[in-house]
């Protein structure tokens, strides 16, 4: 266990870890893996999926060890089994992917890594390694905790891929099995915590609200890109609660501010 030291300071630099106590690297590490492991074992689900839905063994290992995002990979083959257009389930998947590049410009704030090394760990900015990595109190607990959840997923997960590609005849009609609805839950599960504004949460909602409601009459794939519109249109809407009963100023007339505080 890590010898504790004194609580570091936060010097209000841009990317520094918030000020607390330092966190003990064996605790990191124990996080780090507990995450990497369960979700890198889900990795079989998609290579079942993934000869399920007609790739062969070679595009399914590919689509693990290139693009490493498990919910573009499963939005990718979930709608070409489907019988979506190859051209709109790649989009679909593209934006998906779209995330982690916002996660990107947080965490190479947060981690400073060498620049010879940013290339090679961008291959790792996913929504595990981001969400094991955001809460460390210091930067050299959010190191360990990227590099350990992101080296044990890659690792696992391009193993079960192989597996579960290997294994998917065994099983039959792997639609049965439910298989495709593992990664979504376990990102779900990761991401709920995460909701923790009334605007995260509405946001996240409206999104789900979307992509079920379009999913009968939309082709495979479309439903997903256009729930991305949930964001803009939250946003709109609490800028222009926000803008209710202002003047031409912009000040907030006194009616507006006595009925916002309940007097």
């Amino acid at each position: 266990m890590a010898e504790q030291t004194a609580p570091p300071q936060n010097t209000g630099a841009p990317g520094a870890p918030v000020a607390g106590p330092e966190k003990p690297d064996a605790a990191v590490v124990r996080d780090a893996l507990g995450v990497g492991i369960a979700v890198g074992l889900s990795g079989f689900a998609f290579g079942v999926t993934s000869a399920g839905s007609g790739l062969t063994l070679l595009q399914t290992c590919a689509l693990s060890l290139l693009v490493f995002t498990g919910a573009s990979q499963f939005a990718l083959v979930g709608a070409l089994a489907a019988g979506g257009n190859p051209y709109t389930a790649a989009a679909g998947a593209f934006f998906l992917g779209v995330r982690n590049a916002f996660y990107g410009l947080r965490l190479s704030q947060l981690l400073a890594l060498p620049r010879a090394l940013r290339p090679l760990a961008a291959q790792w900015v996913i929504d595990e390694t981001t969400a094991v990595t955001l809460p460390q109190p210091t930067r050299r607990a959010a190191r360990i905790g990227f590099t350990v959840t992101g080296l044990t997923l890659y690792v696992l997960w391009n193993l079960t891929t192989l597996v579960g590609a290997l294994g998917a005849e065994a099983l039959g009609d792997t639609d049965a099995w439910g298989l495709d609805a593992a990664s979504p839950a376990v990102f779900l599960a990761l991401l709920a915590p995460m909701l923790k504004s009334t605007t995260e949460r509405v946001t996240a909602g409206l999104a789900v609200l979307l992509a079920l409601g379009l999913l009968p009459v939309l082709p495979a794939g479309v439903p997903v890109l256009v729930s991305a519109l949930a964001a803009p249109l939250v946003l709109f809407l609490k800028g222009w609660d926000k803008g209710r009963g202002k003047g031409p100023d912009g000040i907030a007339t006194e009616a507006t501010v006595t009925a916002r505080e309940g007097r």
